[in-house]
Protein backbone atom coordinates (compact mmCIF):
# COMPACT_ATOMS: atom_id res chain seq x y z
CA UNK A 1 0.00 0.00 0.00
CA UNK A 2 1.54 3.66 -1.05
CA UNK A 3 1.84 5.86 1.61
CA UNK A 4 0.09 9.65 0.89
CA UNK A 5 0.51 12.64 2.64
CA UNK A 6 -2.19 15.70 2.18
CA UNK A 7 -0.69 19.41 2.96
CA UNK A 8 -1.16 22.47 2.29
CA UNK A 9 1.91 24.39 0.93
CA UNK A 10 -0.31 28.05 -0.31
CA UNK A 11 -3.51 29.26 -0.02
CA UNK A 12 -5.76 28.60 3.43
CA UNK A 13 -8.43 26.20 3.37
CA UNK A 14 -12.21 27.44 3.43
CA UNK A 15 -13.18 24.18 5.50
CA UNK A 16 -12.45 21.11 6.60
CA UNK A 17 -15.07 18.83 4.68
CA UNK A 18 -13.54 18.61 1.35
CA UNK A 19 -9.99 17.75 2.50
CA UNK A 20 -11.65 14.70 4.72
CA UNK A 21 -13.66 13.84 1.90
CA UNK A 22 -10.54 13.23 -0.35
CA UNK A 23 -8.29 11.59 2.57
CA UNK A 24 -11.47 8.77 2.48
CA UNK A 25 -11.57 8.64 -1.48
CA UNK A 26 -8.00 8.27 -1.27
CA UNK A 27 -7.81 5.83 0.70
CA UNK A 28 -10.73 3.87 -0.89
CA UNK A 29 -8.47 3.98 -3.78
CA UNK A 30 -5.64 1.82 -2.14
CA UNK A 31 -3.50 5.15 -0.19
CA UNK A 32 -2.21 4.76 3.16
CA UNK A 33 -3.60 8.46 3.56
CA UNK A 34 -1.83 10.67 6.38
CA UNK A 35 -2.88 14.35 6.97
CA UNK A 36 -0.35 17.09 7.76
CA UNK A 37 -0.62 18.62 11.10
CA UNK A 38 -1.01 21.55 9.99
CA UNK A 39 -2.85 21.21 6.59
CA UNK A 40 -5.62 23.16 8.14
CA UNK A 41 -3.50 25.91 10.00
CA UNK A 42 -4.81 29.46 9.30
CA UNK A 43 -2.53 32.78 9.12
CA UNK A 44 -4.67 35.72 6.93
CA UNK A 45 -5.23 34.38 3.52
CA UNK A 46 -2.28 31.49 4.23
CA UNK A 47 -2.34 28.16 5.29
CA UNK A 48 -0.53 28.74 8.07
CA UNK A 49 2.57 31.42 8.57
CA UNK A 50 5.24 30.68 6.47
CA UNK A 51 7.61 29.03 8.95
CA UNK A 52 4.30 26.44 9.24
CA UNK A 53 4.16 26.12 5.89
CA UNK A 54 7.93 26.18 5.38
CA UNK A 55 8.37 23.57 8.21
CA UNK A 56 5.55 20.90 6.71
CA UNK A 57 7.64 21.02 3.48
CA UNK A 58 10.33 19.67 5.72
CA UNK A 59 8.64 17.53 7.37
CA UNK A 60 7.16 15.64 4.44
CA UNK A 61 10.85 15.65 2.68
CA UNK A 62 12.07 13.91 5.78
CA UNK A 63 9.57 11.60 5.88
CA UNK A 64 9.37 10.38 2.37
CA UNK A 65 5.96 9.41 1.69
CA UNK A 66 5.18 7.79 -1.81
CA UNK A 67 2.96 10.61 -2.25
CA UNK A 68 2.60 14.03 -1.16
CA UNK A 69 -0.30 15.80 -2.97
CA UNK A 70 -1.05 19.41 -2.40
CA UNK A 71 -4.56 20.31 -0.74
CA UNK A 72 -4.78 23.33 -3.18
CA UNK A 73 -2.67 26.23 -4.51
CA UNK A 74 -3.78 29.60 -4.33
CA UNK A 75 -0.42 31.85 -3.38
CA UNK A 76 2.02 31.18 -1.25
CA UNK A 77 4.72 28.94 -2.29
CA UNK A 78 6.65 31.35 -3.83
CA UNK A 79 7.36 33.38 -0.17
CA UNK A 80 9.11 29.97 0.55
CA UNK A 81 11.55 29.21 -2.02
CA UNK A 82 14.60 30.97 -0.63
CA UNK A 83 14.29 29.17 2.89
CA UNK A 84 13.55 25.93 1.27
CA UNK A 85 16.57 23.26 2.01
CA UNK A 86 16.65 21.68 -1.94
CA UNK A 87 18.82 18.78 -0.44
CA UNK A 88 16.55 17.32 1.41
CA UNK A 89 13.50 17.95 -1.18
CA UNK A 90 16.25 16.21 -3.38
CA UNK A 91 16.14 13.70 -1.46
CA UNK A 92 12.85 12.70 -0.88
CA UNK A 93 12.27 12.81 -4.86
CA UNK A 94 15.60 10.63 -4.75
CA UNK A 95 14.09 8.39 -2.67
CA UNK A 96 10.63 7.94 -4.58
CA UNK A 97 8.26 10.82 -3.15
CA UNK A 98 6.03 12.26 -5.90
CA UNK A 99 5.30 15.88 -5.12
CA UNK A 100 1.91 16.40 -6.94
CA UNK A 101 0.02 19.86 -7.37
CA UNK A 102 -0.10 22.48 -10.26
CA UNK A 103 -1.20 26.65 -10.09
CA UNK A 104 0.66 28.06 -7.26
CA UNK A 105 2.36 25.05 -6.85
CA UNK A 106 4.54 25.99 -10.31
CA UNK A 107 6.77 27.86 -8.10
CA UNK A 108 8.19 24.85 -5.91
CA UNK A 109 8.25 22.58 -9.19
CA UNK A 110 10.67 24.71 -11.05
CA UNK A 111 12.64 26.00 -8.53
CA UNK A 112 13.10 22.60 -7.84
CA UNK A 113 14.43 21.90 -11.64
CA UNK A 114 16.71 25.40 -10.66
CA UNK A 115 18.28 23.66 -7.61
CA UNK A 116 18.44 19.99 -8.18
CA UNK A 117 18.61 19.16 -12.26
CA UNK A 118 17.90 15.53 -13.43
CA UNK A 119 14.61 15.27 -10.27
CA UNK A 120 11.16 15.44 -11.69
CA UNK A 121 7.94 16.48 -9.51
CA UNK A 122 4.21 15.86 -10.98
CA UNK A 123 1.64 18.36 -12.34
CA UNK A 124 -1.49 17.16 -11.27
CA UNK A 125 -4.53 17.32 -9.52
CA UNK A 126 -5.24 18.79 -5.88
CA UNK A 127 -6.67 17.14 -3.43
CA UNK A 128 -9.18 19.50 -2.42
CA UNK A 129 -10.94 20.53 -5.53
CA UNK A 130 -10.48 17.26 -7.78
CA UNK A 131 -10.94 14.72 -5.31
CA UNK A 132 -12.81 16.43 -1.92
CA UNK A 133 -15.88 17.86 -4.19
CA UNK A 134 -19.21 16.45 -3.55
CA UNK A 135 -21.63 14.27 -5.98
CA UNK A 136 -23.48 17.35 -6.09
CA UNK A 137 -20.74 19.61 -6.96
CA UNK A 138 -19.80 16.93 -9.96
CA UNK A 139 -17.86 14.45 -7.91
CA UNK A 140 -14.30 13.07 -9.26
CA UNK A 141 -13.71 13.46 -13.02
CA UNK A 142 -13.04 9.24 -13.93
CA UNK A 143 -10.22 10.38 -16.30
CA UNK A 144 -8.09 12.98 -13.52
CA UNK A 145 -8.80 9.65 -11.37
CA UNK A 146 -7.49 7.10 -13.77
CA UNK A 147 -4.49 9.45 -14.77
CA UNK A 148 -3.25 10.36 -11.27
CA UNK A 149 -3.77 6.45 -10.40
CA UNK A 150 -1.89 5.19 -12.88
CA UNK A 151 0.87 7.87 -12.66
CA UNK A 152 1.02 7.47 -8.70
CA UNK A 153 1.92 3.75 -9.04
CA UNK A 154 4.63 4.49 -11.82
CA UNK A 155 3.39 3.20 -14.64
CA UNK A 156 2.15 6.52 -16.26
CA UNK A 157 4.30 6.55 -19.50
CA UNK A 158 2.41 8.91 -21.81
CA UNK A 159 -0.76 11.33 -22.20
CA UNK A 160 -2.43 12.53 -25.45
CA UNK A 161 -4.56 14.92 -26.46
CA UNK A 162 -5.66 16.65 -29.64
CA UNK A 163 -4.39 20.47 -30.75
CA UNK A 164 -7.56 22.40 -30.87
CA UNK A 165 -5.89 25.81 -31.97
CA UNK A 166 -5.29 25.37 -36.14
CA UNK A 167 -7.54 26.64 -38.24
CA UNK A 168 -10.09 24.59 -39.75
CA UNK A 169 -8.87 22.24 -42.03
CA UNK A 170 -4.80 22.81 -41.59
CA UNK A 171 -2.48 20.53 -40.10
CA UNK A 172 0.62 22.46 -39.31
CA UNK A 173 2.85 20.63 -36.71
CA UNK A 174 1.79 17.54 -38.53
CA UNK A 175 5.10 14.87 -38.12
CA UNK A 176 6.51 17.40 -35.62
CA UNK A 177 8.73 15.60 -33.11
CA UNK A 178 10.68 16.86 -30.63
CA UNK A 179 12.80 15.86 -27.70
CA UNK A 180 13.70 17.89 -23.97
CA UNK A 181 13.03 18.47 -20.91
CA UNK A 182 9.13 19.23 -19.52
CA UNK A 183 8.63 22.00 -17.34
CA UNK A 184 6.64 25.09 -16.87
CA UNK A 185 2.71 25.30 -15.55
CA UNK A 186 0.67 28.28 -14.02
CA UNK A 187 2.01 31.63 -16.26
CA UNK A 188 1.24 33.53 -13.96
CA UNK A 189 3.64 32.02 -11.02
CA UNK A 190 6.45 31.14 -13.45
CA UNK A 191 6.65 34.62 -15.00
CA UNK A 192 7.11 35.80 -11.97
CA UNK A 193 10.40 33.86 -11.12
CA UNK A 194 11.81 35.52 -14.33
CA UNK A 195 15.13 37.04 -13.17
CA UNK A 196 15.34 34.80 -10.10
CA UNK A 197 17.49 32.04 -8.97
CA UNK A 198 14.43 29.96 -9.09
CA UNK A 199 13.76 30.25 -12.74
CA UNK A 200 15.27 26.98 -14.44
CA UNK A 201 17.28 27.88 -17.18
CA UNK A 202 15.92 25.35 -19.86
CA UNK A 203 16.72 25.46 -23.39
CA UNK A 204 15.32 23.02 -26.30
CA UNK A 205 12.56 22.03 -23.77
CA UNK A 206 9.14 21.42 -23.64
CA UNK A 207 7.17 24.40 -22.03
CA UNK A 208 3.24 24.29 -20.63
CA UNK A 209 1.80 26.75 -19.45
CA UNK A 210 -1.75 27.46 -18.39
CA UNK A 211 -3.79 29.96 -16.11
CA UNK A 212 -6.86 31.04 -14.60
CA UNK A 213 -8.72 33.93 -14.33
CA UNK A 214 -6.44 36.06 -16.64
CA UNK A 215 -7.73 37.97 -19.26
CA UNK A 216 -6.46 37.13 -23.08
CA UNK A 217 -4.43 40.48 -23.36
CA UNK A 218 -2.69 39.24 -19.91
CA UNK A 219 -2.05 36.17 -21.42
CA UNK A 220 -0.43 37.80 -24.18
CA UNK A 221 1.53 40.01 -22.48
CA UNK A 222 3.06 37.17 -20.29
CA UNK A 223 3.49 35.36 -23.17
CA UNK A 224 5.23 38.26 -24.87
CA UNK A 225 7.03 38.49 -21.39
CA UNK A 226 8.48 35.25 -22.07
CA UNK A 227 8.90 35.17 -26.08
CA UNK A 228 11.32 38.91 -25.42
CA UNK A 229 13.47 37.19 -22.36
CA UNK A 230 14.10 34.73 -24.84
CA UNK A 231 12.80 32.13 -23.01
CA UNK A 232 9.81 31.10 -25.82
CA UNK A 233 12.40 30.97 -29.18
CA UNK A 234 15.05 28.50 -26.83
CA UNK A 235 12.44 25.98 -26.78
CA UNK A 236 11.84 22.79 -28.17
CA UNK A 237 7.88 23.46 -28.27
CA UNK A 238 5.19 24.72 -26.03
CA UNK A 239 1.87 23.45 -25.15
CA UNK A 240 -0.75 25.55 -24.12
CA UNK A 241 -3.22 24.18 -21.15
CA UNK A 242 -6.65 25.66 -20.21
CA UNK A 243 -7.11 29.32 -19.69
CA UNK A 244 -10.79 29.68 -18.05
CA UNK A 245 -12.17 31.85 -15.54
CA UNK A 246 -11.52 35.05 -17.65
CA UNK A 247 -14.78 37.37 -18.93
CA UNK A 248 -14.99 39.43 -21.98
CA UNK A 249 -14.71 43.27 -22.16
CA UNK A 250 -17.07 45.43 -24.29
CA UNK A 251 -13.69 46.87 -25.84
CA UNK A 252 -12.34 43.62 -26.33
CA UNK A 253 -14.38 43.80 -30.26
CA UNK A 254 -13.74 40.13 -31.36
CA UNK A 255 -10.40 39.95 -29.26
CA UNK A 256 -9.78 36.80 -27.61
CA UNK A 257 -7.49 33.89 -26.35
CA UNK A 258 -6.97 32.61 -30.26
CA UNK A 259 -5.53 35.90 -30.99
CA UNK A 260 -3.34 35.89 -28.05
CA UNK A 261 -2.11 32.98 -29.11
CA UNK A 262 -1.85 33.84 -32.75
CA UNK A 263 0.24 36.91 -31.41
CA UNK A 264 2.85 34.60 -30.06
CA UNK A 265 2.86 32.45 -33.14
CA UNK A 266 3.64 35.22 -34.99
CA UNK A 267 6.31 36.52 -32.84
CA UNK A 268 8.30 33.10 -32.68
CA UNK A 269 9.38 29.29 -34.72
CA UNK A 270 9.09 27.88 -31.64
CA UNK A 271 6.02 25.57 -32.43
CA UNK A 272 2.81 26.15 -30.22
CA UNK A 273 0.16 23.99 -29.71
CA UNK A 274 -2.97 24.25 -27.97
CA UNK A 275 -5.79 21.99 -26.37
CA UNK A 276 -3.36 20.07 -22.98
CA UNK A 277 -5.82 18.65 -20.78
CA UNK A 278 -3.78 20.88 -17.72
CA UNK A 279 -4.86 23.47 -15.28
CA UNK A 280 -8.14 24.83 -13.82
CA UNK A 281 -10.28 22.15 -15.80
CA UNK A 282 -12.27 19.38 -14.33
CA UNK A 283 -10.16 17.00 -16.39
CA UNK A 284 -6.85 16.65 -16.26
CA UNK A 285 -3.88 14.51 -17.21
CA UNK A 286 -0.71 14.10 -14.79
CA UNK A 287 3.02 15.48 -16.50
CA UNK A 288 6.13 14.77 -14.82
CA UNK A 289 7.55 18.22 -14.46
CA UNK A 290 11.47 18.15 -14.33
CA UNK A 291 11.48 14.52 -16.94
CA UNK A 292 12.57 14.18 -20.70
CA UNK A 293 9.59 13.77 -22.86
CA UNK A 294 9.00 12.95 -26.82
CA UNK A 295 6.57 15.15 -28.18
CA UNK A 296 4.63 13.61 -31.26
CA UNK A 297 2.42 15.09 -33.42
CA UNK A 298 0.11 13.19 -36.00
CA UNK A 299 -2.42 15.13 -38.05
CA UNK A 300 -3.74 17.10 -34.78
CA UNK A 301 -2.90 14.25 -32.65
CA UNK A 302 -0.74 15.05 -29.91
CA UNK A 303 1.46 12.22 -28.11
CA UNK A 304 3.56 13.64 -25.55
CA UNK A 305 6.06 10.09 -23.32
CA UNK A 306 8.21 9.74 -21.19
CA UNK A 307 10.26 6.76 -19.61
CA UNK A 308 7.99 5.34 -16.85
CA UNK A 309 9.49 5.14 -13.19
CA UNK A 310 10.48 1.73 -12.78
CA UNK A 311 12.09 2.88 -9.40
CA UNK A 312 8.55 3.98 -8.27
CA UNK A 313 6.56 1.35 -9.63
CA UNK A 314 9.36 -1.50 -8.06
CA UNK A 315 9.02 0.36 -4.48
CA UNK A 316 5.31 0.40 -4.64
CA UNK A 317 5.16 -3.39 -5.17
CA UNK A 318 7.52 -3.76 -2.27
CA UNK A 319 5.42 -1.87 -0.04
CA UNK A 320 2.53 -3.71 -1.38
CA UNK A 321 4.58 -7.63 -0.53
CA UNK A 322 5.41 -6.02 2.65
CA UNK A 323 2.10 -4.81 3.98
CA UNK A 324 0.41 -8.31 2.81
CA UNK A 325 3.34 -9.92 5.12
Amino acid sequence: MSTLTLFSPAGALPAATPLRRAAKRLASWGFEVSIDADALSRDQRFAGADATRLAAFHRIAKAAPDVALATRGGYGCTRLLDQLDWKAIAHSVEHGTRWVGYSDFTAFQNALIAHAKGLATWAGPLACSDFGRSEAEGGVDDITQDCFLEAMSGALEAVGFRESGAPRGTQPFDGLEARGLLWGGNLTVLCALLSTPHFPKVKGGVLFLEDVGEHPYRVERMLLQLQQAGVIDAQAAVLLGDFSGWTRQSTDRGYGLKDAVASLRARTRTPVLTGLPMGHCATKVCLPVGAKVDLFVQGREVILGWQSDHRLAHRHAHSEAAHAH
